[in-house]
């Protein structure tokens, strides 16, 4: 008997023929119907299960709905889908309890929506490692992926790879919280294999889900009624204190027939080319025939012909045992399992079993990028609109690492983001300071984009940077002076150029602190030249400091102002103080709290010239030359 192709073939049906019972809490339960138009919601009418749009949880992937014929037969939540025609990666992130059990299912039914007929394949991550691949054996059957997993972040992200076999999709993704002391592992995660009721036909293709079972684990029925009896019971059945078994489940059992003393039960992965995968097994047990006093059940577990449980099994009415391999996962060297029950000699009854899980261990170890990298990198993705197919963790996989990254990946500690490359990607605004909070980059590009303002100083405070690339923007001001040091000193390859109104050098800086103003007009034949600016800043100090720092009570300080720059400082020359040495002398504001006298000095120069000689000509041609050249003046500032 082939347990998985038979558990496989039945798994098909889910959603096909599901049995109503009254519905119970779904606290905490997140269940999305993938493609389901944003802000819409239902109550599924065969489980009661209330399901909203997948559309908050993920960014990608258009809206489809499944041929018309498959829709009589399917449940409301596979009706939709969510297709990604687009992109290699894409994910979803949902947000859930830290260090809680959840049971976690994915669920793909094609149903023919694109009318090709044809089933795709394309693999399942989980955070940054590989969950599953997904396959079907037509476009009318579904394919469902589950897994019981501790999360340690508050989210988890699901990702639908497309491995060049066809256009990925999901119908349903569930999340279903458990109890801490259940399905506990040394380590790792669980992948469903099988999940039956052993006491159930065949035939009976029914599926028990929620409300039967409160954590909405999926029940088969088991494909062995050649070989073993069914037994059955009306009574009420105790679903366990732990797992919670559903009383519809329990109420069922298998025992061989003809009075045999065994039963077995076995698969074989060989073909599958799992050989060395690890299982983890969880039988459930509960006596439902009456025993009497002259009468017993017990029996031993083993495995592969050893003794796998240490002491023989005695299932109790109406109560539920559970046996699982607590401790250690179980695998074999040829990939051939096989379970024996065997009655002791002094029962006089045969082994019976009501329920069976089979979970294969997966490992989800794989270190996702640091968390604040995580968050920056997307803050810079929202913040210039970066158009490139940037979805799931930036820098695991290797093989799916984002477009323009770069990333330590040794295997110790988290991977970080060491490189950055969003050149002629039509960025604008200012340099962002979520940059800053990605402490290990090497190098940066942002060349050839529109960006404008500053080069901010937090730029020279990324320690490892050893390349930064800011070529052809529209940047403004100068140059942090650390940036420019480091470059001249040979730790940091900066390229600037084309940014007409940047300076990059350190003259940039006493540049900054000289008060330069050019200023002309012409009026009834005058040329004013604004020559000398002179600014008395009386700056109030601490009398200690200024003490405890001997210095010469005048420092020379230099800015530049523009024309338009001084009109405002003088409010259009409103306020005059007087004249003097030439010229006249006006009273500004250069902010709140400096308050400077701003002189203009006078100069006429001759009208026409068709009345000029040659050498005046040049004269006047050269004096209006001037009138538009930088004039300095020193700005005393007292202390």
């Amino acid at each position: 008997m082939e347990m998985f192709k038979a558990f496989i073939f039945i798994f098909a049906f889910l959603g096909f023929a599901l049995v109503l019972a009254r519905a119970r809490d779904q606290t905490d339960f997140i269940s999305l119907d993938c493609g389901l138009p944003r802000n819409e919601s239902y109550s599924e009418p065969s489980t009661g299960l209330n399901y909203i749009s997948d559309a908050p949880f993920i960014k990608t992937g258009v809206s489809k709905g499944i041929a018309p014929e498959y829709k009589a037969f399917t449940q409301e939540q596979v009706a939709y889908l969510r297709s990604f025609p687009e992109g290699i990666r894409n994910c979803y992130t949902i947000n859930v309890t830290k260090k809680t059990r959840y049971l976690i299912r994915a669920t793909f039914f094609h149903g023919n929506y694109d009318g090709q007929n044809i089933a795709p394949k394309f693999d399942l991550h989980f955070g940054a490692s590989l969950w599953d691949t997904v396959e079907f054996f037509n476009v009318s059957v579904n394919t469902i992926k589950e897994i019981i997993h501790v999360s340690l972040q508050d989210y988890v992200r699901v990702c639908l790879v497309n491995t060049g076999s066809g256009i990925p999709f999901i119908s349903a993704l569930e999340l279903r919280p458990l109890l801490k002391n259940t399905y506990v592992i040394p380590s790792g995660s669980l992948a469903l294999s099988m999940r039956v009721d052993m006491g159930r036909s065949i035939n009976d293709i029914r599926v028990y889900r929620y409300p039967f079972d409160v954590f909405d684990r999926l029940w088969l029925p088991f494909n062995n009624d050649n070989e073993w009896e069914k037994l059955t019971t009306s009574l009420d059945m105790s679903s366990g204190e732990n797992y919670k078994l559903p009383s519809v489940v329990m109420k069922t059992a298998s025992t061989p027939m003809n009075g045999s003393t065994r039963m077995d039960i076995y698969w074989d992965t060989s073909k599958k080319d799992l050989i060395g995968e690890e299982f983890y097994m969880y039988m459930h047990f509960s006596e439902l025939q009456e025993v009497k006093t002259n009468q017993s059940r017990a029996f031993n577990i083993t495995f592969n012909g050893k003794l796998w449980y240490n002491s023989p099994v005695v299932p109790m009415s109406s109560q539920v045992t559970t046996i699982s391999s607590l401790s250690s996962s179980i695998s074999t060297d040829n990939g051939k399992y096989n379970y024996s029950l065997i009655k002791l000699e002094n029962s006089t009854l045969p082994p019976l079993i009501n329920a069976l899980e089979i979970y294969s261990l997966v490992d989800f170890s794989q270190s996702e990028t640091d968390q604040d990298e995580v968050a920056a990198i997307a803050n810079i993705k929202l913040n210039y609109g970066v158009k490139r197919n940037w979805d799931g963790d930036p820098c695991v996989p290797l093989s799916y690492m984002w477009e323009g990254l770069n990333c330590s990946n040794d295997g110790f500690g988290l991977p970080k983001i060491t490189s950055l490359n969003l050149s002629s990607n039509g960025l604008t605004g200012e340099i962002t300071s979520y940059l800053s909070k990605l402490t290990m980059l090497v190098s940066l590009d942002l060349s050839n984009n529109s960006l404008t303002g500053s080069v901010p100083g937090f730029l020279s405070q990324l320690p490892n940077l050893k390349v930064l690339n800011l070529e052809r923007n529209k940047l403004t001001g100068s140059v942090p002076v650390e940036l420019i040091e480091r470059s001249k000193n040979g730790l940091l390859s900066l390229s600037v150029g084309q940014n007409p109104n940047l300076c990059a050098s350190l003259s940039c800086k006493k540049k900054k602190n000289s008060l330069v103003i050019p200023i002309s007009a012409s009026s009834g034949g005058v040329v004013i030249l604004l020559i000398a600016v002179a600014i008395l800043v009386g700056l109030v100090t601490n009398k200690r400091g200024s003490r405890n720092n001997q210095k010469d009570p005048f420092e020379s300080k230099k800015r530049q102002f523009t024309r338009s720059e001084v009109i405002k400082i003088t409010n259009n020359f409103e306020k005059k103080l007087g004249e003097g040495g030439g010229g006249e002398v006006y009273r500004g504001s250069i902010d709140a709290s400096t308050n400077v006298a701003v002189k203009i000095i006078r100069r006429p120069l001759v009208q026409g010239n068709n009345q000029l000689s040659q050498d005046e000509k040049l004269k006047k041609e050269k004096a209006e030359k001037e009138a538009h050249q930088l004039f300095q003046a020193e700005a005393y500032i007292h202390h």
